[in-house]
C-alpha cells in the first residue's frame, strides 16, 4: 500500500494532559505530612490546579517556545538612546505570570507558605526551569530587605504580590515587582569579598552611588536588585532600582547576555554601574551577613529545582518504558530496565523528601529548626544538585536514541541539570560552608543530630552509617580536603533517616541497602535483585 512505510508504531504517546501534582505520590505524601491539617484541602486544590496546568499541552508548548526563543538584548532605541532592555518571547511572560499568580513569591505572607511554595516550585519547574530564576530571587529578597524596615515596607507588598506586572516603571506605579541579585564579579567569583565595585555615600543618609562591573546578574529586567559593593567600612548590601522614583532610568548598562549551556530562556547579564543610585540595606561592612538569608533561600530553591528536574526525567523515562515494546514485551517489564527505573525513582524520591523537609523547617517558628537548616541546606544543595546530572543522563538513555533528539525534551533537561550545582555557590563552597557550621555553631550540629536521631534503631544500616559519620566528625582538623566526602555522608544519612521514618518499607530498604549499606554499584541500575523493584517503579509512574 502506498505510504505504508510511513506508518508509525511502537511510539509512546506524549506525556501530556496529566496532573503533575496529584500523580506524584512522593510530593503529595510530603505535603500531607508536613502541612497542618486545616491547610491541606486548600493547598491540595491549589496545587492540583497548578499540576493540571503544568501537565497540559499548552503549558508544555510555552516551555518549548520560551527555551527555543532566548531573550534578546536591546541596548539602544532607534534614535540612539540607551535603554538597556531585554526582550522575551510571549511564552516567557505567560510562564512567569502563572508562577507569580500561583504563589511562588508569596511564601512569607500565609500559613505554611514555604511548604506550599516548595510544592508549587517542584510542580511548575517541570514545565520550564529558566523562568524560575527571577521567581526564586524575588522570593528570597524578602528576608534580606527586612534588615531595612523602611525599604521592606515599600517593596515587600510588591514582591509578594500575586500580580505579574511586566515593564520598567517606578515602584509606586507597579502592582507587583520582581527582584534580581548581583554579587559575582569576574575577579572574585564566589569570593565576594574580592569585589571591586565601589559605593560612595551621598548627602542623603543611606543613599550611595555605585561604580563597577557585575560579571553575573540574572534577570536584568527585574524592578530591583540586591547587590554587594565596597563601602568605607567594607562589603555592604545595596538595593538598586532599575527605575528611579521620578521615572528616570537608573544607570544600569547591560553589556551583554551570557551564552549559556542551558537555562536558555533566562537572561543572565553583565552589567556596568556608573553613578548608579542605591540604598544601603543593613549596616556598612555587613553586606555578606545581610544578604546571607537571601542566599540560603535561593540555595533551597536549587535543591527544589534539581529535585523537580529529577522527577520530570524519571516520569518521562517510566512513561516511555510503559508504552515502548522491545524483545517481545514492554521495556518496563524487562528485569534490567526495571532495575534502572527503580534506581532512578529511588534517587528522585530521596531528593524530593529531603527538599520538602527543608521547606517545612522554614515554616516552623522554632530556633532548633533554624539551626538544623544551617547544616542541612548546604549539605542538601551539595548532594542533590550533584546527583541530578547523572540521573537525568541515565533517564535520557532509557529513551534510547529518541531521548537524544531535541523533540523529546530530554536534552533540555540534561543541559539544565548541572546549573543548580553551580549557582549560589558551587560544590566546594557548600562543603566549606558545612564545615564552618560544624566548627563554629554547635547548636546547628546538635539540631542535625536530633533530626537523624529520630530514626535511631529503625534500620541497622542507617545506625551503622551514623556511627561512622560521628567517628569522622570527631576529627575536624585537616578536614577541608575531606569536606566533600563528609558532606556527602551527612546528606545521605539525612535522606536515609527521612525515608526510614516516612517512606514505604520497600523504598527505605532499597535506600539503606544501596546508599548506606554498600549493596549497590556506581551506576544506576545496580540495585539488588531481591528488592521490590517493580513496586519502586510503580510508585514513580506519572499517570
Amino acid at each position: 500500500m502506498a505510504g505504508s512505510t510511513h506508518t508509525v508504531g511502537n511510539q509512546p504517546p506524549p506525556l501530556t494532559g496529566y496532573d503533575v501534582f496529584t500523580t506524584d505520590r512522593v510530593l503529595t505524601e510530603g505535603v500531607t505530612r508536613h502541612l497542618a491539617p486545616e491547610l491541606r484541602a486548600e493547598a491540595g486544590a491549589e496545587l492540583a490546579l497548578l499540576g493540571r496546568t503544568a501537565g497540559s499541552a499548552q503549558a508544555q508548548e510555552w516551555g518549548r517556545l520560551a527555551n527555543e526563543n532566548p531573550p534578546v538584548l536591546r541596548t539602544h532605541d532607534r534614535y540612539g538612546h540607551r535603554i538597556d532592555e531585554v526582550e522575551f518571547h510571549p511564552s516567557w511572560h505567560r510562564l512567569l505570570g502563572k508562577g507569580v499568580s500561583s504563589g511562588l513569591t508569596a511564601a512569607w505572607t500565609r500559613p505554611g507558605g514555604h511548604l506550599r511554595r516548595a510544592a508549587a516550585f517542584l510542580v511548575w519547574s517541570q514545565v520550564e526551569a529558566g523562568h524560575l530564576c527571577p521567581l526564586s530571587m524575588t522570593h528570597a529578597a524578602v528576608p534580606a530587605l527586612r534588615a531595612r524596615p523602611d525599604l521592606a515596607e515599600v517593596w515587600e507588598p510588591l514582591l509578594t504580590s500575586s500580580l505579574y506586572d511586566a515593564g520598567l516603571r517606578p515602584a509606586a506605579r507597579k502592582a507587583g515587582a520582581l527582584f534580581g541579585m548581583g554579587m559575582t564579579e569576574k575577579q572574585g567569583g564566589s569570593d565576594v569579598r574580592a569585589n571591586t565595585t565601589r559605593a560612595r555615600a551621598l548627602d542623603d543618609a543611606g543613599t550611595y552611588e555605585l561604580t563597577g562591573h557585575k560579571w553575573f546578574c540574572s534577570a536584568p529586567m527585574s524592578d530591583g536588585f540586591l547587590v554587594l559593593a565596597q563601602a568605607d567600612e567594607g562589603i555592604t548590601c545595596f538595593l538598586v532600582p532599575r527605575v528611579l522614583a521620578d521615572g528616570g532610568r537608573n544607570p544600569f548598562a547591560i553589556q551583554r547576555l551570557k551564552d549559556k549551556l542551558g537555562n536558555r530562556s533566562n537572561a543572565s547579564a553583565e552589567v556596568e554601574f556608573d553613578g548608579t543610585w542605591a540604598q544601603r540595606v543593613g549596616d556598612e561592612g555587613r553586606g555578606v551577613r545581610t544578604i546571607i538569608d537571601m542566599v540560603a533561600a535561593t540555595r533551597l530553591d536549587c535543591v527544589l529545582g534539581s529535585a523537580a528536574l529529577m522527577r520530570q526525567a524519571v516520569a518521562q523515562a517510566v512513561h516511555h518504558c510503559t508504552y515502548r515494546e522491545a524483545f517481545g514485551g514492554r521495556l518496563l517489564d524487562k528485569p534490567l530496565m526495571t532495575n534502572v527505573l527503580a534506581d532512578l525513582a529511588l534517587e528522585s524520591e530521596a531528593a524530593t523528601t529531603l527538599a520538602l523537609r527543608l521547606a517545612a523547617a522554614y515554616d516552623a517558628d522554632d530556633p532548633r529548626e533554624r539551626a538544623f537548616l544551617r547544616i542541612a541546606v548546604p549539605a542538601a544543595k551539595y548532594w542533590v544538585t550533584k546527583r541530578c546530572t547523572p540521573l537525568v543522563a541515565e533517564a535520557l538513555e532509557c529513551l534510547g536514541g529518541n531521548g537524544y533528539v531535541e523533540e523529546s525534551g530530554m536534552p533540555r533537561l540534561l543541559r539544565e541539570s548541572p546549573l543548580n550545582s553551580i549557582w549560589e555557590g558551587s560544590g566546594n563552597v557548600q562543603a566549606l560552608d558545612v564545615l564552618r557550621a560544624l566548627q563554629r555553631e554547635p547548636e546547628a550540629f546538635n539540631a542535625f543530630l536530633m533530626e537523624i536521631g529520630k530514626a535511631r534503631g529503625a534500620d541497622h544500616r542507617l545506625d551503622t552509617a551514623v556511627k561512622h559519620l560521628l567517628t569522622e566528625l570527631g576529627d575536624l582538623d585537616g578536614m577541608e580536603a575531606r569536606a566533600r566526602r563528609l558532606v556527602e555522608r551527612i546528606a545521605l544519612v539525612l535522606q536515609g533517616s527521612l525515608l526510614v521514618r516516612f517512606a514505604p518499607a520497600e523504598v527505605a530498604d532499597a535506600f539503606c541497602a544501596t546508599r548506606l549499606g554498600g549493596d549497590g554499584g556506581a551506576a544506576f541500575g545496580t540495585l539488588p535483585h531481591t528488592l521490590d523493584l517493580a513496586g519502586l517503579v510503580e510508585r514513580a509512574r506519572p499517570v
